[in-house]
């Protein structure tokens, strides 16, 4: 299946061609209510281990690195199942990544956009 993908922040609003909206954070962004989210799916287990989200900081300066650690941690059985969901939640042609950091260009949604894109 062929398909689009999109990253945008959780807060923003949702757009009528955001196409299969799914929250890839560990954990609820704080002020967010689940019904102003709009979402598809909250695929937590594609999103970063606690222990590379605190290691990272969201620091740009690490995020080459962040890339490679992440990369691994979706290379294991787990990761390969997540990102597997998170490919047959989609239903049409786009897909939008959903996180709620302030730097969507240096986050996991990022990174994520472009192991799918084109998948």
């Amino acid at each position: 299946m062929v398909f689009s993908v999109w990253v945008r922040r959780v807060q923003e609003e949702p757009s009528h061609n955001d196409g299969t909206r799914v929250l890839v954070d560990r954990i609820w962004p704080r002020g967010v209510k689940k019904s102003d989210a709009a979402l598809d799916d909250w695929n937590r287990d594609v999103a970063p281990s606690t222990e590379l989200r605190k290691w990272y900081g969201h620091d740009p300066e690490k995020f080459d690195e962040f890339s490679k650690r992440y990369h691994s941690e979706l290379d294991t059985a787990a990761g390969r199942e997540a990102l597997q969901r998170l490919r047959d939640s989609v239903r049409g042609k786009r897909l939008t990544l959903l996180s709620a950091t302030k730097d969507i260009d240096h986050s996991q949604a990022a990174v994520l956009a472009k192991m799918l894109d084109g998948s």
